[in-house]
């Protein structure tokens, strides 16, 4: 059975670093296609980081240099290096897998898999 857990999640002041982790079980091949998404309640989920097949990476305008998403396949784990936060970046945190496809980007639709989530918090 597939399963997709995340954990590093908790409270830090603004300026602070969380980093997060996803780690992947039950998968037959390694995902190509991981994301990060993010979600506050009364919101719609976004998603701020993407990875795929050949090294594609991609950032929300509203991460990007501060966030970082790097994977490791041998683990089949998924990290987030967040720097920098800032208390607009409270919110639930999930880690998403396709089954099949190279690039998924910040389509949720095109992932099969979510987590559970894991939640950050950054105050002022």
């Amino acid at each position: 059975q597939v399963q997709l857990v995340e954990s590093g999640g908790g409270s830090v002041q603004a300026g602070g670093s969380l980093r997060l982790s996803c780690a992947a079980s039950g998968f037959t091949i390694s995902p190509a296609a991981m994301g990060w998404f993010r979600q506050v309640p009364g919101k719609e989920r976004e998603g701020i980081a993407a990875i795929g097949d050949y090294g594609a990476i991609r950032y929300a305008d509203s991460v990007k240099g501060r966030f970082t998403i790097s994977r490791d396949s041998a683990k089949r784990s998924l990290d987030l290096q967040m720097n920098n936060l800032r208390p607009e970046d409270t919110a639930m945190y999930y880690c998403a897998a396709s089954r099949w496809a190279t690039w998924a980007g910040f389509s949720s639709q095109s992932y099969d898999y979510w987590g559970q989530g894991t939640q950050v918090t950054v105050s002022s």
